[in-house]
């Protein structure tokens, strides 16, 4: 399925450029998404997906294929598989940026293959769930990029016999939450899911009578 959002985020076209292609920086405005490892062109990494009272968790990479900064234009290709079953999920994401007066505005194209449970609930579900992700990220993504530079510390003498290389603080590891699709797309789904499961109440039922009949 192909998906298509735009949103605008409140600098140029340059500073949002950087900033999308900071993975690290921006991973916490990334819905339900854990960062592993980024070596400036692959992302390694997991999704987790809400369904119900399922959680389904993918493991996978996403490689920049293009990063076209005259253009602005990128291009990301990810591949997943889900951690306990055999569902995949496959997306090419090509994303542009444009100067505006009041910012930038990005459009991102998204060519989305996806097999398992989520894949029940087809396109229309699935765009309305993308328009409100891409949503949350777009405002999480502002609130960043509004944030006032940290003032530069001076810097601190350097003995000696101790090693000059900086050294990066841990940060502590936040437990990510889940996309949870009957919260994120509201009753469209939550309808879909209750046929579902009243149908597997109603098959269940139907097996254990014919079970007890013919014993």
């Amino acid at each position: 399925m192909e998906l298509h959002h735009e949103f605008t985020v409140p600098v140029p076209v340059d500073d949002a450029w950087r900033a999308l292609l900071d993975v690290e920086r921006i991973a916490p405005c990334m819905p339900g998404a854990t960062v592993d490892d980024y070596d400036g062109k692959t992302v390694t990494g997991s999704v987790k997906v809400k369904v119900g009272p399922i959680t389904v968790t993918y493991r996978g990479t996403a490689v920049f294929e293009e990063q076209d900064e005259s253009a602005h234009r990128m291009v990301l290709i990810a591949n997943g598989k889900e951690t306990r079953g055999q569902g995949t999920a496959r997306a090419t994401v090509t994303g542009t940026l444009a100067e505006r007066d009041d910012g930038t505005a990005v459009s991102v194209r998204t060519d989305l293959t996806v097999t398992g449970r989520p894949a029940q609930f087809g396109r229309g579900v699935m765009a309305e769930v993308g328009d409100k992700l891409v949503g949350q990220f777009a405002e999480c993504l502002a609130r960043h990029l509004e944030e006032p530079t940290a003032r530069a510390e001076p810097p601190e003498t350097v003995e000696p016999f101790r090693s000059a290389q900086p050294v990066r603080p841990v940060q502590p590891v936040q437990p990510v939450e889940p996309i949870d699709l009957l919260r994120t797309a509201g009753p469209p789904v939550a309808k879909r899911v209750a046929v579902a499961v009243a149908t597997a109440v109603l098959a269940l039922v139907f097996v254990r009578i014919r079970r007890h009949r013919h014993a």
